[in-house]
């Protein structure tokens, strides 16, 4: 069975030193589970019984593209208007419990695994029926629409249902897919990345695509430009547009991401 890490909350004791991984640079950073307190969520307009731990946001010398949520909802919570900007689209990715996506008059139910994409415009109701708290990543970027290629449709599936695509040459490494490569109605992928034990990016791969990776499991020694840093399930890595990345999955399970990034478009001009 797959393994997802949830934030748990809470405060750290008194006694707790104050040593920590947390780094911000003008090229990438790293936001360690840890840091993802109560202190530290936020609250939305137009949810209820609902707290976000905004982890990425559109910030000079930081995400650029897209914002990254990590939200937990409680029973009877959730939302009839959960996002008012109509240029706004969505991926919702459910690492623990339960929730239900209404849309267009139909009911979609979610659980571990879960992956919703929602396009610009698209008027969605999310609720939590169940007792138990849900958990899930809701990825948004500004749609950039093409002269001549249609806008995407909504669709709804879990991880369990996609097969892996293996990287050339190795067996140690894959990624799900949600969404084809050449699909070109999206301007935006997120997939999990999976790297068996040992398992590594051979090279410093450095590319246009700016880089949101939460950890889902596993853990791994990771290169962020010029620096080599530990990282395990519940942190957060942010990489901005060239800066180099390559990694080793150093632990005894696999080491798994949930990834964005910016696909599909001309480069824009400032």
């Amino acid at each position: 069975m797959t393994n997802y890490y949830t934030p748990k909350g809470g405060l750290p004791p008194q006694t707790q030193i104050m040593t920590d991984r947390a780094v911000f640079t003008d090229a990438y950073a790293v936001i360690p589970k840890g840091t993802l307190m109560d202190i530290t969520t936020s609250q939305l307009p137009h949810w209820k019984k609902a707290r976000a731990w905004i982890i990425a946001r559109p910030l000079t010398g930081f995400a650029e593209t897209f914002s990254h949520y990590i939200m937990e909802v409680s029973k009877s919570g959730g939302s009839t208007r959960p996002d008012t900007n109509p240029s706004a689209q969505s991926v919702l990715f459910v690492v623990s419990g339960q929730i239900k996506i209404s849309l267009d008059g139909e009911t979609n139910v979610l659980t571990e695994g879960g992956y919703a994409y929602l396009p610009a415009g698209t008027n969605w109701i999310l609720s939590n029926t169940q007792s138990d708290a849900a958990t899930f990543h809701w990825i948004r970027k500004r749609y950039q629409a093409v002269d001549g290629i249609e806008a995407p449709t909504p669709f709804f599936t879990n991880e369990q249902n996609v097969t892996p695509s293996v990287m050339q040459n190795t067996d140690n490494w894959s990624t799900t897919r949600f969404i084809e490569p050449d699909d070109m109605r999206h301007d935006m992928h997120v997939n999990i990345v999976n790297f068996k034990p040992g398992g590594n990016i051979p090279f410093a791969e450095t590319h246009v695509m700016e880089h949101g990776l939460y950890v889902l499991q596993g853990k791994a020694v990771y290169r962020l430009n010029t620096d080599w840093v530990e990282v395990e399930a519940g942190d957060y890595m942010w990489l901005r547009a060239f800066c180099p990345q390559a990694c080793v999955a150093s632990g005894p399970e696999p080491f798994r991401y949930l990834l964005y990034k910016d696909v599909n478009r001309h480069a824009e001009f400032l």
